[in-house]
């Protein structure tokens, strides 16, 4: 085929809509220099948020598998004089459950079998299976009123990560890094951190979806950072390849990638160019990152003892604080292994005792360091369980269901009011 007319042939739709955007970008462009510009004849309410935003980075802790808010932040002592009793078809009121419950021929109630103490200036009920998380509170704001529609997993983390059930649109940290770009030119907008539970990962699988750019340039989508070998994979140089030969290298492609540009007007090629440069970068910026030498044994002894073991979630939330240090816009901590449908009271034990210590010393850590003001920090996960039992029910020992419809979050910092004011009705 005649190469140029292949070219020509190359012009798709997304590229001529590309192109036709510039106009658009243009005048985006000019609203931002010169907003008076764009203004409107009289002033309105919406000018301006009613509190200043102060959020400049977030830190999301998220619990892959859906932890039980019964047992660790929703109180309900009168549940006790309901053990074993059916659940009441009024307070089900034709919910949709799951086809692991689905089947079974009662829904007896299974009271925590934990206990609760009232912790902080305002007396929020806490677990006993998160007693670090209790002594920072009054940095929380406990809101346990989340719901959902998703039932199943990967639909419900889907929504939660992108806004949608379908997969295709971009995640959250993939829009913050569009929308408002990265602070750090060294380090991606938007990292990935992913903890391993006794050496390993398990529970529900995780997909790259979760974290990449949907629609937007590949350069918005997440960084996911490695606890083994490279962080980064194919970071480092091969052997026989010095950083000054990798250096020209670049140099030539770039300048082919923009001759194609040029030809083609494709914008991933722009991003191609561009994440080639990243990771240029990040030959030396990640490798500083993950040298946790530096930092003293007060700081290390605050996360645990599992701080020192690479991939844990002790070892990933003090690389959330590094990240947010270095002014990465987006971090996103994932654990799994919260999927609890039996045997929850020992598994729901190991788990709060892998979370509850680090999660507590991020508050600390970034508090000392007067960066929590600035720093939004998020936990939970894809949705709750049941208050009815799945499965055999026993004094000691009970499961749980799936149940979106009511669970509980935590939020800290950027702004957020502390304290549990932001508690639900029981």
């Amino acid at each position: 085929m005649n190469p140029i007319r292949e070219a020509e042939l190359i012009e798709t739709r997304r590229h001529f809509f590309g192109r036709a955007a510039t106009g658009l970008g243009a005048a985006a462009l000019t609203s931002l220099m010169n907003p008076a510009a764009f203004a409107s004849p009289t002033a309105s309410a919406l000018d301006a948020p009613h509190f200043a935003p102060k959020a400049k980075r977030v830190i999301y802790l998220f619990m892959s598998g859906a932890p039980s808010q019964l047992d660790m932040w929703d109180y309900k002592p009168k549940m006790q004089e309901w053990y074993d009793k059916d659940l009441p078809d009024s307070v089900r009121n034709g919910q949709r459950i799951t086809t692991m419950t689905s089947g079974q021929k009662r829904f007896p109630i299974a009271p925590s079998t934990f206990q609760f103490k009232q912790h902080g200036q305002h007396g929020a009920w806490i677990s006993e299976l998160l007693p670090h998380t209790a002594g920072v509170i009054d940095d929380l704001a406990v809101i346990r009123t989340v719901n959902t529609e998703a039932i199943n997993h990967d639909p419900a983390i889907t929504y939660i990560q992108t806004g949608s059930q379908l997969p295709g649109r971009p995640s959250t940290g993939a829009w913050l890094s569009y929308g408002l770009g990265s602070m750090n030119e060294n380090l991606p907008a938007f990292v990935v951190l992913h903890s391993t539970v006794n050496g390993g990962f398990g529970g529900q699988a995780l997909y790259a979806r979760l974290w990449g750019s949907g629609w937007l340039s590949t350069r918005h989508q997440g960084v996911s950072l490695r606890s083994t070998g490279d962080p980064v994979l194919y970071l480092s140089n091969p052997k026989g390849i010095s950083s000054k030969m990798r250096r020209k290298m670049l140099d030539k492609l770039a300048l082919l990638n923009q001759d194609r540009f040029d030809d083609v007007g494709d914008p991933e090629i722009q991003s191609r160019i561009a994440q080639y440069e990243m990771a240029y970068r990040m030959q030396t910026s990640v490798p500083e990152l993950t040298d946790i030498s530096g930092e003293t044994q007060s700081t290390l002894d605050m996360y645990g003892p599992d701080v020192m073991k690479p991939g844990t979630f002790a070892a990933n939330c003090l690389l959330a604080r590094r990240l947010a240090e270095r002014d990465v816009r987006f971090t996103q901590v994932f654990i799994r292994q919260w999927d609890q449908h039996g045997n929850l009271p020992k598994d729901i034990r190991r788990q709060c005792g892998i979370i509850d210590q680090p999660c507590a010393a991020l508050i600390n850590d970034l508090k000392q360091r007067g960066m929590l003001e600035d720093t939004l920090v998020i936990w939970g996960g894809e949705f709750g369980r049941t208050i009815y039992c799945q499965g055999g029910l026993t004094k000691t020992n009970y499961g749980r269901d799936h149940h979106p419809r009511c669970y509980t979050k935590w939020m800290a910092g950027g702004g957020i009011q502390g304290g549990g004011r932001l508690r639900g009705n029981r």
